[in-house]
């Protein structure tokens, strides 16, 4: 099967997963967040952000364990698989455990005046605490078998098994609606169950589909262990900077302004993360083909891809997000029960912030699939590490708290040019080329959608009927507007006869 087919399988096939889970995952937070209140959501999301400050660990492992056997596909070295499969479990389980010994250091002095809890909550956040350690460290682990499923491109099974782990997600969000007890150390024990039960489908499957996921350490390679630690280590650090970032701005905003603060940011990134899966999906599918196309040697089809999955993946989250963007207050009073202080705002920038991230989304791919990553993990590194100075300083000065969300937005543009530069630096991308066919046409489809977008938001009250003229305005305008500015000839073409290709399918089986 041709890479550009691959790819449209591979992402209907996850489309459809998203389809059932999205809506599962919504509902599930509204029950979770109306059963815990405003005050324990907001105290998992701070727990769990100061977790996930360490777990960058599992990022950096999971982009270079994914790239060697990617590439080790595109050389079709089937050894070299079995000896990558094997490194990488040994550096997971090593890994994991000096997480889970950090972790528990770390939850010590966090308890102890860093976090702010209220002290008739203060155990069982400690004791989230400990079940998100649990949940961190089982999924570390896990790491090796997602990247052998990812690039086997087996997104049935992924689909299949997100749609699972929803289900069970929306199951728990049940059980603790009409539990007794405290219902947030519940929540917290049974994600911790859910990571472990996942762990060992996972594990199962691989088993039984993919040989190169036996374990046996005479494939063990102390050169490929080398190799594989040090591109880690650069991946660790972009990886490692990026998340104490984003969630170091959870204990930021938790010093300065408390937990509700906290539940708004986390609201913020329930929304983001749910409309991401639109831009994640189809980037599930094509990073495997971009490494692999590095790794048969074809980098033409590498920087094709590249720039074109940015550009599709911007369209997609812009398509969703505008129209949410817009009705953002309308959305939310519908969603939740009671809708937290900045929850709006902190969801607007947010999104903002994304739509403008998708415009190189593929560029790390890309670089890393070149295997040079030392500079630019230091540049990416060092932006990074502008955020949480520059917004600290801001909120001593008596800034509000979506001042932080603004500093990302302006972060975001500063990376996006330092992913520019080092794709002409390292992949040959011509700077005239990107400017074109990816920037500018993605901004030129953007504003007149907007502009047609918002006319109702000014002329008309809240109410459903409001929402259904912005969804139809957003929609007409950006389908014409990105068929005919947005793509280039090409582009179009190859949109036609797929469309063509799909309808006469349809055709034949119906007759």
């Amino acid at each position: 099967m041709q890479p550009a087919k691959r790819v449209a399988v591979n992402t209907g096939i996850l489309y459809a997963r998203m389809a059932i889970t999205v809506f599962i995952s919504l509902y599930a937070t509204r029950l979770v967040l109306a059963a815990l209140g405003a005050e324990d959501y907001g105290i998992f999301s701070l727990v769990g952000g100061a977790i996930a400050m360490l777990s960058f660990l599992n990022n950096a492992m999971t982009s270079a364990t994914q790239r060697f056997i990617s590439y080790a596909q595109g050389e079709q070295n089937e050894k070299k698989q079995k000896q990558i499969f094997n490194v990488s479990l040994i550096l997971h389980l090593l890994i994991g455990c000096v997480l889970v010994a950090v972790l528990e250091v770390l939850g010590y002095f966090l308890f102890k005046g860093v976090l702010k809890i209220t002290p008739d909550r203060l155990e069982e956040a400690k004791l989230i605490y400990h079940f998100l350690v649990v949940s961190t460290f089982v999924k570390v682990i896990s790491v090796p078998y997602d990247a052998v499923i990812n690039a086997h491109e087996n997104m049935l099974f992924v689909a299949i098994l997100g749609i699972v782990e929803a289900i069970l997600k929306l199951g728990i969000a049940i059980h603790i609606t009409y539990i007794g007890g405290d219902k947030l150390v519940s929540y917290g024990l049974w994600m911790a169950a859910l990571a472990i039960f996942l762990l060992l489908i996972l594990r199962t499957y691989c088993r039984k589909k993919y040989k190169e996921t036996a374990i046996n350490f005479k494939y063990f390679d102390k050169d490929l262990f080398k190799e594989m630690t040090g591109f880690a280590s650069w991946s660790l650090l972009i990886s490692a900077s990026g998340i104490i970032t984003m969630q170091g701005m959870s204990i930021v905003l938790n010093t300065f302004f408390g937990v509700i603060v906290n539940a708004a940011q986390g609201i913020a990134n329930q929304i983001s993360g749910q409309l991401m899966v639109f831009s994640n999906t189809m980037l599930k599918a094509l990073n495997p083909v971009i490494v692999k196309s590095e790794g048969e040697n074809n980098s033409r089809q590498m920087l094709a891809s590249s720039l074109t999955g940015s550009k599709i993946s911007f369209f997609l989250l812009a398509f969703f997000a505008i129209p949410a963007i817009i009705e953002m207050s309308t959305i939310l009073n519908f969603w939740l029960k009671d809708v937290p202080d900045f929850a709006v705002i902190f969801c607007q920038l947010n999104l903002v912030r994304l739509i403008l991230n998708q415009l190189t989304i593929t560029f790390p791919t890309a670089i890393g699939a070149k295997g040079n990553i030392k500079n630019f993990s230091l540049w990416i590194a060092g932006g990074y590490a502008t955020l949480l100075p520059s917004s600290y300083f801001a909120f001593k000065l008596g800034a509000s708290p979506d001042i932080i969300y603004i500093n990302l937005i302006v972060l975001t543009i500063l990376l996006s040019v330092i992913k520019v530069w080092f794709m002409h630096r390292l992949c040959d991308l011509e700077l005239r080329n990107y400017y074109s066919d990816v920037l500018m046409r993605s901004l030129l489809t953007l504003f007149p959608v907007v502009g047609f977008a918002i006319v109702p938001f000014f002329l008309m009250g809240e109410s459903l009927t409001r929402i259904v003229l912005v969804l139809l305005l957003s929609t007409g305008s950006f389908i014409f507007f990105g068929f005919y500015i947005g793509l280039n000839k090409k582009e179009r073409e190859l949109l036609v006869k797929g469309i063509e290709s799909v309808s006469a399918s349809i055709k034949r089986r119906l007759v």
